[in-house]
């Protein structure tokens, strides 16, 4: 009921007045975070990490993870979290929604220094310019490390979608918290009738 807008009664305006015009909050503004389908792109984010994780797991099962593998690890539990908790704030309540502004900050903020550790940090696992191999092993480690590579380069793609998913419910979790735009009012022009005169 509080969110509700306030309409004046007849009482209370000036019994003169043909046109009256006066701003009220938007009563719809909560349901801005609506617009961003934040149970698709919640369950986008969780799948992709646990995709992610998955990958790291298997690489670090076989003994050739890398330090940026590691914080990759620590990012998918981050963006984990913060899809579910993008799902939750979908109840529109204003706390729920403050903690997923700060959760896709984090994840957003998490997968950016992870990409650029990916960037600055790249570790062949394979010597295939070893003098000793035969050409056929040769061959099959070169198939390795573009396998590798290819590895790198989805880890890197699924990092910038997280980045973009986390901005987009971010940017929308704004519009309904208010803390990056003014506060948004409509005009609301009413046209009253006179008094009869009798």
């Amino acid at each position: 009921m509080a969110d509700e807008p306030q309409i004046e009664s007849w009482e209370d305006r000036n019994p003169g007045e043909i046109l009256d015009i006066r701003f009220q909050k938007n009563p719809n503004q909560k349901l801005k975070y609506l617009e961003a389908e934040p149970k698709i792109l919640g369950v986008t984010q969780i799948a992709l990490a646990v995709f992610l994780s998955f990958a790291i797991l298997l690489f670090y099962v076989n003994g050739m993870s890398t330090i940026a593998d590691a914080v990759s690890g620590g990012t998918s539990v981050i963006i984990i979290i913060a899809g579910r908790v993008a799902i939750a704030a979908q109840n529109l309540h204003l706390p729920t929604l403050k903690a997923c502004l700060g959760m896709q900050v984090v994840a957003c903020t998490t997968s950016v220094i992870c990409i650029l550790l990916h960037l600055s940090v790249f570790t062949s696992l394979f010597h295939c310019w070893d003098p000793d191999l035969e050409p056929s092993q040769r061959t099959i480690c070169r198939h390795l490390e573009t396998g590798f590579e290819n590895y790198l380069a989805l880890q890197k793609l699924v990092l910038s979608v997280q980045i973009a998913l986390s901005a987009t419910l971010a940017a929308y979790c704004c519009k309904v918290i208010q803390c990056c735009c003014p506060t948004s009012s409509m005009p609301v022009i009413t046209v009253n009738r006179l008094p009869d005169p009798r």
